[in-house]
């Protein structure tokens, strides 16, 4: 499996039978280039022009923006409910979280996650081996939140999202928070390829560039 970050909180996942890209963007903040992309299976969490330019995925998809159970090429997914914020959604309404497993390897993407996480939330996450998790704050849980929900899903792999970095003019924080909040040095990769056997024994921070 190989992972890119196209910027922001989208990813494209390229698997043996398949390829999803999450949350393609397209918003006046951000100055980053959404490229045109094939793909399989297209993820939305939430209905926000910096997560749901659909317009830039080419080919005929699978379009995946809601709470459910899906099984596209021998590969499974689950949209899980969540808030946009700590107030059940009453700010900024509802947010998808995305599981999927694709070649054995079970990632979870968690959108604007905008509150911990609750126990039935987490049991439907059980057993994820790369966590996508957003860290700015403001919008979504902070760098201090995002370190307890990372601890609380235990992956072995937290790919950091969200977060204030060149291209991007949404009143996030850095990036540099966080990994001071996790007190660990991140591995930073131009693209994390991994299959289920090299998947590390104790959880690390791994930063794509995008």
């Amino acid at each position: 499996m190989e992972i890119s970050h196209i910027g922001h909180s989208c990813f494209k996942i390229v698997g043996k039978n398949l390829t999803v890209v999450t949350d393609p963007f397209n918003h006046p903040d951000i100055s980053l280039k959404m490229p045109k992309i094939d793909a399989d299976v297209v993820t939305i969490t939430h209905d926000h022009k910096d997560h749901n330019y659909k317009e830039a995925i080419k080919g005929d998809y699978l379009l995946l923006d809601s709470p459910g159970e899906y099984e596209v090429k021998e590969c499974f997914f689950q949209g899980i409910p969540s808030f946009h914020d700590d107030k059940q959604g009453a700010e900024r309404g509802a947010n998808t979280i995305f599981t999927m497993e694709i070649d054995g390897i079970h990632i979870c993407h968690l959108g604007d996650l905008g509150a911990e996480l609750n126990s039935e939330q987490l049991e439907a996450m059980d057993g994820v081996d790369i966590l996508m998790i957003p860290v700015g704050g403001n919008y979504t849980i902070d760098a201090k939140t995002a370190v307890k929900v990372a601890n609380d899903v235990s992956p072995k792999i937290v790919i950091p999202m969200h977060y204030k970095e060149e291209g991007i003019k949404i009143d996030i924080a850095p990036l540099d928070k966080f990994l001071n909040e996790m007190g660990e040095e991140a591995e930073r990769l131009e693209k994390l390829k991994v299959m289920k056997k090299d998947l590390p024994e104790e959880m690390k921070v791994v930063v794509l560039k995008s």
